[in-house]
């Protein structure tokens, strides 16, 4: 076969994989907006009009900032992050308990309340800061918890910039499941003996590692405007695996992907299986990796199929070609290979 026909064979192909490139690099449904600002909206999620897999995946971006911003659903929780790996990063503000010489002169306490996606058990932390603070969260999973922490201190030395173990900030653990939560602070002595330097308690929940206590807090009457990342789990649908297999019409995973039980809750997640990436919940989102460009693990020479790889030697070396096998070595030539014998028949 010459050139020129393999080319007519291959050009079909070349041309598809080009129109699918920016499919799978934007990870947002065909013809859809793929990013709101600085953040990239990967299907399921979407801005309507077909592009979100259902309602609760819906982003709206608002351009009246600049850059837009964007939020999830209809509500005032603004969007920083979007992960394929079924979380997304939010942003909200600390409730606060604040005192004067007179009692208490502010207060404001937060919560977050949702339908679909529960606050992620292993990636926040419930925190408080203040030197006469009571601070728990409560919420409900089919039934009423609460949970927290207490924070005291008598001045500023006592509590140590960094450290969140009970002496001007302490920290604890969110409940699984937990889908909705409200903050509620409380003071022992209103403050009356650290006034100077500490008249407000905090109370949130925070992306864990994100929030770093420093003692300056204790007396940031601003610290109540600020905002701090949250994050949030998600699934597709209320089905397992199992289930949501016997409706293939519903399925959400795609070609070359595995499909995943949640951890925190119903539903499923779906995700490229080994040797490809790209967006499983997509038609052809996920793509086969060049692993021997990636991975480079051929001492010899390096073939990429899809979804894996083997390595081989080049003519006149032997081995298995791989960098942690036996690699490739000069085949050894004896006498009698190098020179041909002429054999005289008298």
């Amino acid at each position: 076969m010459d050139l020129r026909c393999l080319f007519k064979l291959i050009a079909p192909f070349a041309v598809k994989l080009t129109i699918l490139a920016p499919w799978v690099a934007g990870h947002a449904k065909p013809g859809c907006q793929s990013k709101c600002g600085n953040l990239s909206i990967p299907y399921p999620f979407g801005t309507g009009n077909g592009c979100n897999i259902s309602s609760n995946f819906f982003i709206t971006c608002n351009t009246t900032f600049n850059p837009p911003k964007a939020f999830l659903t209809t509500g005032d929780l603004e969007v920083l992050y979007i992960s394929l790996d079924g979380y997304l990063r939010i942003q909200t503000a600390a409730g606060y308990d604040c005192y004067n010489s007179s009692g208490r002169s502010s207060h404001q306490f937060r919560g977050i309340g949702l339908a679909k996606f529960p606050i992620s058990y292993t990636k926040n932390k419930f925190t408080a800061i203040g030197c006469d603070t009571y601070a728990y969260v409560q919420g409900s999973l089919g039934h009423t918890y609460s949970t927290g922490c207490l924070t005291f201190c008598y001045n500023t030395t006592d509590a140590i910039n960094g450290s969140c173990s009970g002496i001007g900030c302490c920290q604890t653990v969110i409940p699984k499941g937990v889908r909705g939560y409200s903050v509620s602070l409380s003071s022992s002595y209103n403050h009356s003996y650290v006034l100077d330097f500490n008249p407000c308690s905090y109370g949130f929940v925070v992306e864990d590692g994100a929030y770093n206590f420093s003692v300056s807090h204790l007396a940031d009457n601003s610290f109540s405007n600020k905002t701090l990342p949250i994050i949030l789990d998600w699934t597709i649908g209320n089905q397992t695996c199992k289930e949501a297999k016997m409706h293939p019409l519903n399925y959400a995973c795609k070609e070359n992907s595995a499909c995943i039980d949640a951890e925190n809750g119903p539903g499923y997640l779906c995700k490229c299986v080994d040797g490809f990436q790209g967006n499983p919940y997509l038609l052809y989102g996920c793509q086969d990796i060049n692993k021997c460009d990636k991975l480079k693990p051929c001492s010899g020479t390096c073939h990429n199929t899809p979804g894996s790889y083997y390595c081989s030697c080049p003519e006149g070396f032997e081995g298995d070609g791989w960098k942690n096998g036996t690699g490739c070595r000069p085949k050894v030539v004896t006498q009698s290979q190098s020179f041909p014998v002429l054999v005289v028949a008298l």
